[in-house]
């Protein structure tokens, strides 16, 4: 059968397939309200500008007639299959949400969701990081997801403390030099 009549995604209704960073089996999807009011907007926008939009290119490219070779017709229906898509996955991903307002947490000398950390590495350089959600992972702005290895070595950690961060180098000692939360000055 020629590659014209198949799909291009024949699991495009698969779960798995709407999900792109799929969340280990039992782990909460945790997010912080910034985070979880991004996914909102997002979503908002999809639904009442974009998709709205190129429904609109779509329907008045069927009405041209013969949509073999028509670009706008072919090219919109991909777009609107990629919307939805992404719609599915927003709404899948808001609904599970567990909302974290980090500047709630009454222990702050321990790191935990939304906590910002300092630490050295065992060669004497400092990186910081911010604890947040798998949907909020951002390395240029140094937001890692709550479930990396190194957020799982450094939860629970107070200043001082020197963890075990296991990568794929082999183990590394890093120590935690001062931790922050959303509100301290």
């Amino acid at each position: 059968m020629s590659k014209a009549f198949t799909r291009e995604n024949d699991s495009a209704n698969d779960d798995e397939a709407d999900d792109p960073k799929p969340l280990p089996k039992g782990v909460k999807n945790y997010m912080t309200p910034a985070g979880f009011q991004r996914m909102q907007e997002e979503l908002r926008n999809l639904l009442r500008v974009e998709r709205p939009k190129v429904v609109e290119v779509v329907s008045w490219a069927a009405g041209n007639g013969d949509r073999s070779e028509n670009g706008d017709y072919i090219y919109g229906k991909k777009r609107l299959r990629e919307i939805d898509r992404r719609i599915r996955f927003l709404t899948k991903r808001l609904e599970s949400a567990e909302v974290v307002d980090a500047t709630q947490q009454k222990n702050r000398d321990r790191v935990f969701f939304g906590a910002t950390v300092t630490y050295a590495r065992e060669d004497g350089t400092e990186n910081t990081i911010t604890i947040v959600g798998a949907d909020e992972v951002d390395l240029d702005r140094a937001h890692v997801s709550w479930i990396s290895p190194i957020a799982r070595a450094l939860l629970k950690a107070q200043e001082g403390d020197v963890v075990d961060l296991r990568a794929p180098n082999g183990v590394e000692q890093i120590e935690v030099i001062a931790i922050r939360y959303p509100g301290d000055e």
